[in-house]
């Protein structure tokens, strides 16, 4: 029996009612091993008499699994190769609600290896995935095979204001749209800003991005339009002013490097109040002391349930509750400190205790546990459902 994916249901009811639906997807960006190698699962929490040591690839797995099987997340993101792993042969999602997709291709500014200057110069685009071991684990997938993998991909541009540059990017993209259609495969469009310093003006980089999106999609027809975005989130006026312009432009923002936890709640609070509708979490994520819970509450903030601020004071005491040390107090944890980042790193109270005492982040999220009838099916709540359920086990009324 299939299981309706989240992220289709959720998507549906956001174009029967652009303005008015309050459906929000989130994300799992796992797909950093296309960036930064060996160091892309992490680094290792065990001490190593002052060595550097990474988590390893199996590592970075499990927590895949774990958060999949979690179920708060509608997407999870990951290089070709693990979905292999786990899409094809381990059949992850086969009974899941969350959809798995890949990195469909890897421009140069994500060419992040130990040493390397790639992220100095105007990125290259480069793509060394194949739709077809995505969708079916080797080449020339038959149309029966295209269903038995990862039908999602992302694909990502980067704009340099150069017309040689930017013409190649835009020429490379034409191709794979072509390729995906006819391979029935989606995708959802990533613009990253410059990353180059001095391309844009800073003061108008918001409105060239948003500018830029606009143009390159204005020539695509539905089949071969994007999902939805995933951009750099410049503000809410930004995000507002794309919604505005067409609001089946499905906005999604990235959440950038590792900064404090209030810097990842709050950014996912403000971009959807001003409209946005996705967000796709990765080394914030991954960098959490807890990733379970760290996912947690980023569902909790998108659904409505409980606000930025609260939200890291109950995810220090999930964190004490479970024995964990936190990377920093609870003051500094609460402070607002990184704007907006490339992918290189360069800078371009009681309701909460309710939450705490009932939660088990360690196993299953503090969310999943059962209600007195079974398991809640998240997949098939609506919005209204969520919240209503979340409000009630933080202790508001319903």
């Amino acid at each position: 029996m299939l299981v309706e994916k989240s992220l289709d249901r959720k998507l549906a009811a956001i174009h029967a009612d652009p303005h008015g639906c309050r459906e929000f997807i989130l994300a799992d960006a796992k797909d950093a091993d296309m960036a930064f190698g060996i160091g892309a699962p992490g680094q290792s929490p065990e001490a190593h008499a002052g060595e550097l040591r990474f988590r390893t690839l199996e590592e970075y797995r499990e927590q895949i699994r774990a958060i999949t099987r979690q179920g708060l997340v509608d997407i999870m993101l990951m290089s070709v190769s693990t979905s292999h792993k786990l899409t094809l042969e381990e059949r992850l999602f086969a009974e899941s609600h969350v959809t798995p997709a890949i990195r469909a291709n890897d421009t140069t500014d994500v060419h992040i290896a130990r040493g390397s200057r790639y992220v100095e110069t105007p990125a290259l685009p480069f793509r060394s995935a194949s739709l077809d071991h995505a969708q079916c684990g080797h080449l020339d997938c038959s149309s029966q095979e295209r269903s038995q993998g990862a039908n999602l991909g992302l694909y990502s541009v980067t704009f340099n204001n150069d017309t040689v540059l930017d013409r190649e990017t835009l020429k490379r993209f034409h191709e794979f749209r072509e390729e995906a259609e006819r391979k029935g495969f989606r995708y959802f469009l990533e613009v990253f800003d410059p990353n180059v310093p001095g391309a844009v003006d800073p003061e108008k980089l918001p409105s060239y991005i948003n500018d830029m999106i606009a143009r390159m999609l204005a020539g695509v027809a539905g089949p071969g339009r994007p999902l939805f975005l995933k951009m750099v989130y410049h503000g809410p006026k930004a995000v507002a002013e794309l919604v505005r312009y067409d609001p089946h432009l499905v906005v999604g923002i990235l959440g950038g490097s590792a900064g404090t936890t209030r810097d990842a709640f709050q950014m996912l609070h403000d971009a959807k109040q001003a409209g946005a509708r996705v967000a796709l979490y990765g080394r914030k994520i991954n960098s959490a002391e807890n990733q379970l819970a760290f996912v947690t509450f980023l569902r909790l903030i998108a659904d409505g349930a409980i606000g930025p601020e609260e939200a890291v004071r109950a995810y220090h005491a999930v964190l004490g509750k479970l024995g964990i040390a936190p990377r920093r107090t609870l003051e500094d944890d609460l402070k607002l400190t990184s704007g907006a980042m490339s992918y290189g790193g360069a800078s371009v109270g009681a309701p909460a205790r309710a939450l705490v005492e009932r939660s088990s982040v360690g196993g299953p999220s503090p969310t999943a546990q059962a209600p007195t009838n079974g398991p809640p099916d998240f997949a098939a709540m609506t919005v209204t459902e969520r919240l209503a359920y979340h409000r009630r086990r933080l202790g508001f009324t319903a």
